[in-house]
């Protein structure tokens, strides 16, 4: 029974890995990438005031990830725009999200419940991307098959810096590598995964791999979307494995604090409080009061 049931997993896992995502799962995700493009603050009114501008945004959003995937390894950035049907697809809906009349468009999509469904399906094409750009840089090593697998699952994220200058908008503490997202941070451990996968240091295989780390995504994603939470599933392992090989921050400014607040004292030192009179002394004083009023 335990062969059967792993052989029936094996065989649900290599035909989800081979599901095609055009045109089903690729429409949902850029659906969720241009709604989060409407969500910003002045997209909208940047859709009527320069319509151009909020489709380049909106083709970033979509295709940000093969643009730097292309950059690293030494392709045109123009080189994914020659998929006709997809910059089709996208700019559809780039227009019916922006432009639909009454925003009827908008609202279907953003209906939560049918944009629970559109999240889980953007993951699926996440982890494929992921693991397709691991793949594709395997015979330039390991570092550039994880930054090309990093990049591919990150999408605009790691672009944003540059994709608010589009929209006339320069927030550069929103940098993505200084204040990782969920995704991105899921993108960078996946990619690792998918790195070990190819170079046999780990024992699965690759449609295993991307049916079980893609189950994880769209638990992780669907439930943050219906929560609206943006507390990373990782922050109870990072916060006990990072100040044990990274050192705490928080300790680290508070000696530093301490240090400068006792060099400060070695150079001045306030004159010492005098010292408390005794019962005696103030009772003395005290005769001394009563006798000059006397005399």
């Amino acid at each position: 029974m335990e062969l059967a049931g792993a052989l029936q997993l094996g065989e649900l896992a290599a035909a989800f890995a081979a599901l095609p995502v055009f045109p089903l799962f690729d429409l949902a995700y850029f659906i969720v990438s241009v709604l989060y493009l409407k969500y910003e603050p002045g997209a909208v009114e940047m859709s009527r005031r320069s319509p151009f501008a909020s489709w380049l945004c909106a083709m970033l959003h979509c295709f940000g990830s093969y643009i730097l995937a292309d950059l690293l390894l030494g392709e045109s950035p123009l080189h994914y725009f020659s998929n006709n049907s997809s910059v089709v697809l996208a700019t559809a809906v780039w227009y019916l999200i922006f432009f639909c009349p009454m925003d009827l468009f908008y609202k279907c999509v953003s209906f939560l419940p049918l944009k629970l469904v559109f999240v889980a399906m953007k993951e699926v094409v996440r982890v494929r991307k992921i693991a397709a750009g691991v793949h594709h840089a395997h015979h330039h090593g390991w570092f550039v098959m994880m930054a090309t697998g990093w990049v591919k699952g990150s999408g605009v994220a790691l672009m944003s810096n540059f994709e608010q200058l589009l929209r006339g908008v320069w927030k550069p503490e929103t940098n993505e590598i200084l204040h990782m997202s969920f995704p991105t941070k899921a993108s960078l451990y996946g990619t690792l995964l998918f790195t070990l996968q190819q170079t046999r240091w780990l024992p699965i295989s690759e449609a295993n791999l991307i049916f079980f780390f893609t189950m994880f995504m769209i638990v992780c994603k669907v439930f943050m979307t219906a929560t609206h939470s943006h507390a990373s599933p990782f922050a109870p392992v990072e916060d006990f494995i990072c100040p044990v090989f990274f050192g705490s921050v928080s300790s680290g400014h508070t000696s530093h604090h301490h240090d400068q607040h006792g060099a400060s004292h070695d150079v001045s030192h306030p004159p010492p409080p005098p010292p408390a009179k005794s019962k005696e002394e103030l009772n003395e004083g005290t005769r001394k009061r009563k006798a000059k009023k006397a005399e």
